[in-house]
C-alpha cells in the first residue's frame, strides 16, 4: 500500500543515514527502509523504498535498497526461492541497479551499487553457478568498498552481511570451533568488531543484528552478549530485532530473556500484522518468535506460557496461509503446525496428547500428522498401553513417508527432525515392553541423530534427546552413566559441541542432582542444588524427572 509522507508509523528508533535528496520526507522513508532491510523484513523495506523514490524519483540509493531487499539474505539463500519468486526478484534487483546508475548519488553509494551488481551477475534463474558465485563476487567487492570507506558503519556492516552470506549458516565447524570450509567469518569478525569499538557500531542495529549471527555458531557465543544487551529495545517495533538477542540467551542458559524478549517480539509482530495483515513472507519471522517463547518456556518449566505460545501460532498458521503457492508457505511454515505436542510431550500431559485430533488434510498438514502420531504414541507407552503405542508407530511411519523433502523448520528438514522422533519412540516402546538394554539403544540413537542436525536456533529437536535417556537410566539405578548424561547436556565436560549444550537448565540439572546424590558426590550435590532452586523457581509444575516419561514408571511403581 501506499503510506502518506505524514503517516503515523512503526517505531523504528534513532537510526538515520544521511543520503543526498533534496526531500526531507523522502529521506525519512529511506531511513525507514534500510532500518527494515537490517531487520529482515524485507517486503516492507521495500515499501518504504518505493515511498522515497515516489518522493524523489532520482534517488538512486533508493534503488539500491530495492534490490539489496529483493535479492538472498542470511535467512533466504537462492536456493530458498521458489522458481516463480527467484525470476521475479533476480529481474527486480538488476532493473533497478541499472536505473540506480543514472540517479542521483555520492561516491559511497555508487560504490554500493556497483558492488550490489556484483550479487547478480546473470540474467538466468537456472543458473545456479553464477549466482552462487555473485555472493563470492558481491562480498570481494563490498570488502574493497569497507577499505577505502572504513569510518562509514553502513558499509563495514554491509560488507560483513556479505561475507557471512558466502556461507551462511555454516560460518564456524561446530565440531572444531573453527572457521568452516569456505567461511570468511574471521574476516567479518575482523570489520565488526573494530566497528563495535565506536559509539556509531554500538548504536546500530543492522551491525549488532549480523553480530550476532556471526558469533552464534562459535565456540564462545557470550562473547556476543554485550552486542545482544545494545539491541534489546533499540528498534521498538521490529519484532525480529527484539527476538535477535535471544539466539544468544538459549545458548548461555539465560531462558527467561530468551523468554522475555520474545514476548517483546511477539508484541510487535502484533502491530504489524494488524497494519499489513497475515498472508505475507513475515509470517515465517513471527512463527520464529512464537517458536521460541515455546522452546525457552519449555526449557524453564513454564508450560502455562509454551501451550498458549504454541496455540498462538497455530492459530496463525491457517489453510489459506499454508495454501499459497509462491512463495511455497507451507514448506517454510506448517512444521510450526504441532509444537503444541512437544509442549505436552515435554510436561507428560498423556491424556491431552491421546486425545488430540488429527489434521483435517493429512496431506497439506503431513508433519503435522505425523508429529501427533508420534506424540500419541509416547502417551500411550507412558501409560503402558502397548498395543495402541505400537499402532500409532505405525501410523507415524506410513504418515512420515508422505512428507516431502521440501517441508523444513528453518535450517532442518522435517524428515531429519522426525527421525530423531521416531527413534525416540522406539525407544519408549521398548523401555515399557522392559527391553532396556533395546530402549537404551534407540535412545542412544537418537541422542546422534539430534546431534547431528545442521545448527539452528531454537534447535531442530525441541527437547533435548539426554532427558529421556538420563531419567530412564536413572530410573533402573544406573546414576554413574545418567551423570555422564546429564554432564553433557549441561556442558559440564566437552563431549559435546558448543550449540548442543543447555547450560543450566532446569531438568538437566534436576537429574543431575539425583545422581549425585545417589553416588554420594554430596559436596558436589549442594553446588548443583543452588542452580537447581534457582532454575526451578519459575517453573509453574513440580519437576520429578529430567523426562516425564520417567515420571509415570515411577509413580507406578
Amino acid at each position: 500500500m501506499t503510506l502518506e509522507p505524514d503517516a503515523d508509523y512503526y517505531d523504528l528508533g534513532t537510526y538515520h543515514r544521511q543520503v543526498d535528496t533534496p526531500s526531507p520526507q523522502a529521506q525519512v522513508w529511506f531511513d525507514r527502509g534500510l532500518v527494515w532491510a537490517y531487520a529482515f523484513n524485507h517486503d516492507e523495506a521495500v515499501r518504504c523504498f518505493e515511498q522515497a523514490l515516489a518522493l524523489d524519483q532520482d534517488l538512486a540509493i533508493a534503488r539500491w535498497g530495492i534490490a539489496y531487499s529483493v535479492g538472498p539474505n542470511y535467512n533466504k539463500a537462492w536456493d530458498a526461492f521458489d522458481p516463480v519468486d527467484l525470476a521475479a526478484s533476480l529481474a527486480r534487483a538488476r532493473m533497478e541497479l541499472t536505473l540506480a546508475r543514472n540517479g542521483r548519488t555520492t561516491p559511497a553509494e555508487l560504490g554500493l551499487i556497483d558492488a550490489l551488481s556484483r550479487r547478480f551477475p546473470t540474467d538466468d534463474p537456472d543458473d545456479a553457478e553464477a549466482l552462487a558465485a555473485g555472493h563470492c563476487a558481491y562480498a570481494d567487492a563490498m570488502t574493497e568498498l569497507a577499505e577505502a570507506y572504513p569510518d562509514d558503519i553502513d558499509v563495514q556492516t554491509l560488507t560483513a552481511d556479505a561475507l557471512v552470506n558466502v556461507t551462511a549458516w555454516a560460518l564456524w565447524d561446530i565440531s572444531t570451533g573453527e572457521p568452516a570450509p569456505g567461511s570468511r567469518v574471521v574476516e567479518a569478525t575482523r570489520i565488526l568488531d573494530a566497528a563495535l569499538a565506536t559509539e556509531a557500531g554500538r548504536a546500530h542495529p543492522g551491525l549488532l543484528h549480523i553480530y550476532i549471527h556471526t558469533m552464534e555458531m562459535s565456540a564462545h557465543p557470550e562473547t556476543a552478549l554485550p552486542a545482544a544487551d545494545l539491541l534489546r529495545g533499540l528498534v521498538p517495533d521490529a519484532g525480529h530485532l527484539q527476538h535477535m538477542p535471544t539466539h544468544l540467551d538459549v545458548l548461555c542458559g539465560d531462558y527467561r530473556s530468551a523468554v522475555e524478549s520474545n514476548l517483546a517480539a511477539v508484541a510487535a509482530d502484533r502491530k504489524f500484522v494488524e497494519r499489513e495483515g497475515p498472508l505475507n513472507f513475515y509470517s515465517l519471522y513471527r512463527a520464529h518468535d512464537l517458536h521460541f517463547v515455546v522452546y525457552s518456556a519449555m526449557f524453564s518449566g513454564q508450560s502455562r506460557m509454551a501451550l498458549e505460545a504454541a496455540d498462538e501460532l497455530a492459530e496463525q498458521l491457517t489453510p489459506e496461509l499454508l495454501s499459497i503457492e509462491s512463495p511455497p508457505m507451507a514448506d517454510w511454515l506448517e512444521a510450526f503446525v504441532p509444537l503444541r505436542t512437544h509442549v505436552l510431550v515435554r510436561f507428560g500431559r498423556w491424556d491431552e496428547l491421546i486425545a488430540q485430533p488429527l489434521p483435517a488434510d493429512p496431506q497439506l498438514y503431513c508433519t503435522t500428522t505425523a508429529t501427533l502420531h508420534y506424540g500419541k504414541g509416547v502417551a500411550h507407552a507412558a501409560k503402558g498401553q502397548l498395543a495402541q503405542a505400537q499402532a500409532e508407530r505405525d501410523a507415524f511411519s506410513a504418515a512420515y513417508e508422505t512428507i516431502p523433502e521440501s517441508r523444513y523448520l528453518f535450517n532442518n528438514t522435517s524428515r531429519d527432525i522426525l527421525a530423531v522422533a521416531a527413534a525416540m519412540l522406539d525407544g519408549e516402546i521398548s523401555y515399557r515392553e522392559g527391553d532396556f538394554e533395546a530402549a537404551f539403544a534407540h535412545l542412544r540413537r537418537a541422542i546422534e541423530l539430534d546431534d547431528s542436525l545442521p545448527y539452528d536456533e531454537p534447535w531442530g529437536w525441541m527437547q533435548p534427546t539426554r532427558h529421556a535417556l538420563g531419567a530412564l537410566l536413572l530410573e533402573q539405578d544406573r546414576a554413574e552413566e545418567a551423570a555422564k548424561v546429564y554432564e553433557a547436556d549441561l556442558g559440564l565436560d566437552p563431549t559435546l559441541s558448543r550449540p548442543c549444550q543447555h547450560p543450566g537448565n532446569l531438568w538437566s540439572l534436576h537429574g543431575y542432582h539425583e545422581c549425585l546424590r545417589r553416588l554420594g558426590r554430596d559436596a558436589e550435590a549442594n553446588i548443583i542444588g543452588r542452580q537447581l532452586d534457582l532454575a526451578k523457581a519459575r517453573a509453574d509444575v513440580p519437576v520429578k524427572a529430567s523426562c516425564a516419561c520417567a515420571v509415570e514408571a515411577l509413580s507406578r511403581g
